[in-house]
């Protein structure tokens, strides 16, 4: 794996992960536009269980971050059987955490609704959701070990094809098992869980495939039996437990905010998740840098080359924030044009109403672009824990701001939804403190 600081080398390693992961925010946004026509009782159900399912994926994503670095670590120190072994290790113990996930899901969520929904209708409709979609938490861990791999020896590029067949499987399927096309049953909220099911059991199908056909990861032996290697295992465990409650952590207190902003009223929690839907697609590139730059500084930190770390950060960011802008500023201030096409003409009073927060979002993203780059460093340096301690006590900042300005204050939604702005300043500018301190020069 030949690294470079370069532009070029940013972009053909990040586009691949951006457009791979963005594949549960588009199942996500399916879900939701398809449900948004069905019903309003649908369309509250799935804005809560399915930041539920998110927090589900991202225990998961983070446990294969940690794959994601050692292979790249690995990989560039030419270990390349080392590298296979690492993925082996990440493949099982995600399997494992599969079975436990699906468990829970289907003894526990009934329970844990239970304590936070009070509406008896988003209860319901949230448990036949999850029904349906707790059995791709097998194909969506076991899946994320297998991009762990690509992305770690920095070859992503199959991850544009099998992200672009989910969603088109995604997209047909929920359309005929929603509302009960080609034969199918209307299935409503339910269909639209099983249909993110199966587009992700395609997914997974086709990226095996691809593995079979692909020759270039035959130096890697990932074909052998793997054997359990408990200490490799462990080693992943440690670096991964603060990167799996990082977005678990973000996620959770995005729930909380859903939750405080609904006693704003239906139309403040309306307007929310629209803001959402809309944040979700224009973070994409954002997310998809933060998670390349986790292979170049692993892959740089393999090599030896330390002084090219926060370089490769830097330039990182500021690409990262040039295509966000690209994609950010037509639909802040042109959001009609762009939203109406997917919501109806139903929708365009709901758009009108959310404008103030969208310009909200341009300044959100624009600090995100570049903070989620730098905040995802501190872990790629290996220094999890670390970045674990920085969004904790941001989080706590985050809930305190959005709590005393909605209970005490009653601030308009838009200056709600600013915390966002603050929360990235804080998190950015202490992880680059840390960066230059090079204080994670010793974790080496």
């Amino acid at each position: 794996m030949r690294l470079t600081t370069s532009y070029q080398q940013i972009i053909t390693i990040a586009a691949p992960i951006m457009i791979g992961s963005a594949a549960q925010n588009i199942i996500t946004l399916t879900d939701r536009i398809f449900l948004f026509h069905l019903s309003v009782e649908d369309f509250a159900s799935i804005g809560f269980v399915s930041v539920f399912y998110l927090i589900v994926a991202a225990i998961g994503f983070g446990f294969s971050r940690g794959g994601q670095i050692l292979i790249a670590r690995r990989a560039g120190a030419s270990e390349y059987e080392d590298a296979g072994k690492t993925f082996h290790s990440a493949f099982i113990f995600l399997f494992f955490l599969s079975v436990f996930m699906f468990l829970f899901m289907t003894f526990g969520c009934y329970y844990l609704f239970k304590v936070l929904v009070d509406s008896p209708v988003v209860f319901e409709k949230s448990l036949e959701y999850v029904s349906t979609r707790k059995y791709g938490v097998f194909f969506s861990y076991t899946g994320v070990a297998l991009i762990s791999l690509y992305t770690g020896i920095a070859r992503p590029r199959f991850l544009i094809f099998d992200t672009f067949l989910l969603a088109v499987v995604n997209i047909v399927l929920d359309y005929a098992l929603i509302f009960g096309h080609y034969g199918f049953p209307a299935m409503g909220i339910a269909g639209a869980g099983l249909a993110s099911t199966l587009a992700e059991v395609a997914a997974f199908v086709a990226f095996i495939l691809y593995m079979i056909w692909d020759r270039q990861n035959r130096r890697y032996r990932i074909f052998q039996w793997p054997r359990l290697n408990w200490a490799l295992i462990r080693e992943q465990y440690i670096l991964s437990i603060p990167l799996v409650l990082q977005p678990i952590i973000g996620l959770g207190s995005w729930f909380l905010f859903m939750a405080i902003v609904e006693n704003l009223g239906e139309e403040a929690l309306a307007i929310t998740i629209l803001a959402q839907m809309v944040y979700l697609v224009l973070s994409i590139p954002s997310w998809g840098f933060a998670a390349g730059i986790s292979t170049l500084v692993g892959g740089f930190i393999g090599h030896r080359k330390r002084q090219a770390v926060i370089p490769i950060i830097l330039k990182t960011g500021v690409f990262s924030l040039f295509i966000t802008a690209l994609i950010t500023l037509p639909v802040i201030f042109f959001p009609h044009f762009f939203l109406q096409p997917f919501l109806g003409a139903e929708g365009i009073p709901l758009i009108t109403k959310a404008t103030p927060v969208f310009y909200v979002l341009a300044g959100i993203l624009s600090i995100f672009s570049i903070g989620s780059v730098i905040f995802s460093s501190v872990s790629g340096v290996g220094a999890s824990g670390y970045a674990l301690k920085i969004q904790a006590f941001a989080i706590a900042f985050y809930l305190i701001y959005i709590y005393v300005l909605v209970e005490y204050v009653h601030a308009s939604l838009a200056w709600t939804w600013a915390v966002e702005i603050f929360y990235w300043l804080l998190v950015s500018g202490w992880s680059l403190w840390y960066l230059y301190s090079r204080r994670w020069h010793g974790r080496l």
